[in-house]
């Protein structure tokens, strides 16, 4: 890291009792650390065992604070909500070292991760909010549980999270698909698996029935996971003549209301089932010790548990020790291992059998262990390191050279009706040391406060117009002397009358976003072609990668099909080409339709060609029922793991960032050849019409090679346009000495 920063970790979790979420404070400070933060963690608990909270102590740069040792709060009963908070609230208030001259806009730390659903509800609320980085699995697992209470709370939430940390990529689509602002905040936090503080033996298959196979199970003792039926295992296995030993590690033992005497019940058998042998807790590094001499692992759970999006730390554990586990079946664990593992389990009976085969068909075993091994180790620490600095670089860019200097901050404007073309750009400014950005928010294309935008001239050093529409207009004939005045054209303004009024000499640069939208620009308007740049529309390659859904490659996708220029019927025509070779091809369409802008549906053409389209989907056999609408939205990269193909059948475009969005998500760009199409995309993206796009989509599924297009079509994404690239684009334009000589850009190809 370029920057010194600081952090605040707090789980509301009690690092007493060994589980995963207080493995997850462990591994979340731990990867902080080796990014080089300074971390502070705050207890929820008066410390009982140091087995956890030593090994955090003895991280570098890290400091646990313990509220109840240093009387930061009354009594020694663990933190509720509204106190942990004050807590938090009340480290972020510490004097930063060195820093008296800075002004106190955001407390001592730069990021707050914390974990809990009720404990981020209120810090969403305090002075945190805007650096959390929020961790939620204590939330619905499903669209249909989400009841409008939680979806507001999660709303909120969202919208005070920098980053909101995602277990797994089903969770990661359930919140953007569900609540709006978690859409580009969600990312993917997977479990980290710790490394092994010991060598990893090569580990032999079971040998025989009579010597004693050895199963290990680590967490909480709890209805769900079964802890209670799995100490009846070792008898079960000794009834059909295999001796075993089951090895129980961990010392949380749930209280249950509704049967009040089930911990009773759970202790009793942990202490005197037959074959059974209960070690309590331990500190973490003893406890894989313990379960690396195991023969497997055991991660059973009650068929309720089927459909959580949580993927356990400790299925992850076993596989990084070389150890096959014994697991339900889920579509998660299916992903994870393959459908063909041969440890699946369900019931008591499955559990003697997989057993029974792990010792009498050892092949099953080794194969078993591999996808284990396998498996295991993207989610190691080295991998969570990786992917945690990646969001600590993007969350906390460097500063500019040409700032370094500067005694106070670059003062960025941006005049727009619509920023959905810049979010992430006006984030990433915003992210900058030394750069600090206002918004004249015009309220429609020619509207806006005229004094808000008059005090925005008097403010600014920089002015960025988003969009060449009015806003350019009245700038240009407003700026003071010395302001730098940044305007970026997309495509419609060039058929506006608005352009001939600009004063083009205050303008210092104009941003096109295509080549052919840059040369077009200079023919139509005039303007001189110095001070016209390219700077292509950006793509979030690292938010788009996902994995995709199965039969992903027969399904065409369209982003955006509205107005009528975008050519939907074209993208039908290509379907349906294609079903008529393969039923299995479907388009998918995520748009707002025309009727949802007034300005398009009261063109009598947009209704006329929007009831034939309709009329066809309805009426022509080869595409009824292919076809499916989905609602407009930012959850696109969710989307986009099930489409294969990125349909782009327009009759002009400025640049389509739908293709492109696609090739980021391992889908494959299929174009037809409107202008300027090739300065974007390579030429074998584009295809003469659609009969000849549907035959090269059918030739390349039926040929087995989609994935290896596919791969090609990312490749050239994250090298032609990848968001971090275009960012340091506009950082350069916006700090450009503003002498005459360097003041424009050049017109790029």
């Amino acid at each position: 890291m370029t920057r010194d920063l600081r952090a605040i970790v707090y789980g509301d979790v009690n690092l007493n009792i060994l589980d995963g979420s207080a493995i997850w404070v462990q591994s979340m400070t731990e990867a902080l650390s080796r990014c080089g933060v300074d971390v502070r963690v705050l207890l929820k608990a008066p410390v009982e065992t140091p087995r956890l909270v030593d090994p955090i102590r003895a991280l570098p740069g890290v400091r646990v604070v313990d509220p109840f040792s240093e009387q930061l709060t009354v009594g020694k009963t663990p933190l509720a909500v509204p106190e942990a908070v004050r807590l938090l609230e009340q480290l972020d208030g510490a004097e930063r070292p060195g820093a008296a001259a800075e002004p106190p806009l955001s407390g001592w730390a730069d990021l707050v991760v914390v974990r809990g659903l009720r404990l981020v509800t209120a810090a969403a609320a305090s002075s945190l909010r805007g650096r959390l980085w929020t961790y939620l699995t204590d939330i619905p697992q499903s669209p249909i549980e989400m009841l409008p209470e939680t979806l507001e709370q999660l709303e909120s939430i969202a919208e005070s999270s920098r980053f909101m940390l995602c277990q797994t990529e089903e969770l990661r689509d359930l919140l953007e698909s569900t609540v709006p602002a978690a859409c580009g905040r969600c990312v993917l936090w997977s479990p980290v698996v710790p490394e092994p503080g010991f060598p990893i033996a090569p580990r032999p298959a079971p040998q025989g029935r009579q010597t004693p196979i050895s199963i290990v199970y680590t967490g909480k003792f709890a209805p769900l996971w079964n802890t209670l039926q799995m100490t009846r295992l070792p008898a079960l296995l000794a009834d059909q003549g295999i001796a075993a030993e089951l090895h129980m590690i961990g010392d949380k033992i749930h209280d249950v209301p509704d049967d009040p005497d089930w911990s009773w019940r759970m202790r009793e058998a942990l202490q005197t089932s037959p074959g059974v042998i209960w070690h309590g807790g331990m500190p973490r590094q003893e406890a894989m010790r313990l379960t690396a001499l195991a023969d497997l692992g055991l991660s059973w759970r009650d068929p309720e548990m089927d459909a959580s999006l949580e993927l356990s730390t400790k299925v992850l554990e076993f596989g990084s020790l070389g150890l096959p586990a014994l697991l339900n079946r889920t579509p998660m664990h299916e992903d994870l291992l393959g459908s063909d593992y041969p440890f699946f389990v369900g019931d008591e009976g499955d559990i003697v059998a997989a057993v029974a085969a792990a010792i009498d068909s050892p092949h099953h075993y080794d194969s078993a262990r591999e996808a284990m091994t396998t498996a295991a180790r993207p989610f190691s620490m080295v991998s969570c390191v990786d992917r945690l600095s990646s969001l600590l670089a993007r969350a906390f860019p460097p500063r500019p050279g040409a700032l370094a200097h500067r005694e106070q901050p670059l003062r960025v404007g941006v005049a727009s009706h619509d920023l959905k073309f810049f979010s992430r750009l006006l984030e990433h400014l915003r992210s900058v040391p030394g750069i600090e950005v206002r918004l004249d928010t015009w309220s429609s294309l020619s509207t806006h406060d005229e004094q808000a935008s008059r005090e925005m001239v008097e403010w600014a050093d920089v002015v960025i117009c988003e969009w060449a529409g009015p806003n350019i207009v009245w700038y240009s004939r407003h700026k003071r002397a010395g302001q730098r005045l940044i305007v970026r054209l997309h495509r419609f303004e060039l058929d506006a009358g608005w352009l001939s009024d600009v004063r083009i000499d205050a303008v210092d640069q104009v941003v096109c976003v295509s080549p052919f939208y840059g040369q077009l620009t200079a023919e139509r308007t005039g303007w001189p072609a110095d001070r016209i740049v390219v700077i292509p529309n950006w793509v979030d390659v690292d938010e788009f990668a996902r994995p995709k859904l199965p039969g992903a490659e027969f399904t065409l996708g369209m982003i955006g099909i509205s107005p009528m220029r975008k050519r939907p019927d074209l993208g039908v025509d290509v379907l349906s080409v294609l079903r008529r070779r393969d039923r299995r091809y479907r388009l998918a369409v995520k748009s707002k339709l025309p009727w949802d802008y007034w300005w398009i549906w009261r063109k009598p053409e947009e209704r006329a060609d929007t009831e034939a389209l309709f009329g066809r989907l309805h009426d022509d056999p080869t595409v009824k029922g292919a076809v499916s609408f989905d609602g407009f939205g930012g959850d696109v990269p969710a989307w986009l793991r099930r489409v294969g193909w990125v349909l782009s059948t327009s009759d002009d475009e400025s640049f389509h960032l739908a293709p492109a969005e696609g090739m980021a998500s391992g889908a494959v760009p299929a174009l037809l050849p409107w202008p300027g199409a090739d300065t974007i995309y390579d030429r074998r993206w584009i295809h003469a019409d659609p009969g000849a796009l549907a035959r090269a989509i059918h030739d390349t599924v039926s040929s087995g090679s989609w994935a290896v297009a596919a791969a090609e079509a990312q490749r050239q994404v994250r090298a032609s346009f990848p968001l971090y690239a275009v960012c340091d684009e506009w950082l350069r334009i916006l700090v450009e000495d503003l002498s005459p000589d360097t003041a424009h850009g050049t017109l790029a190809r």
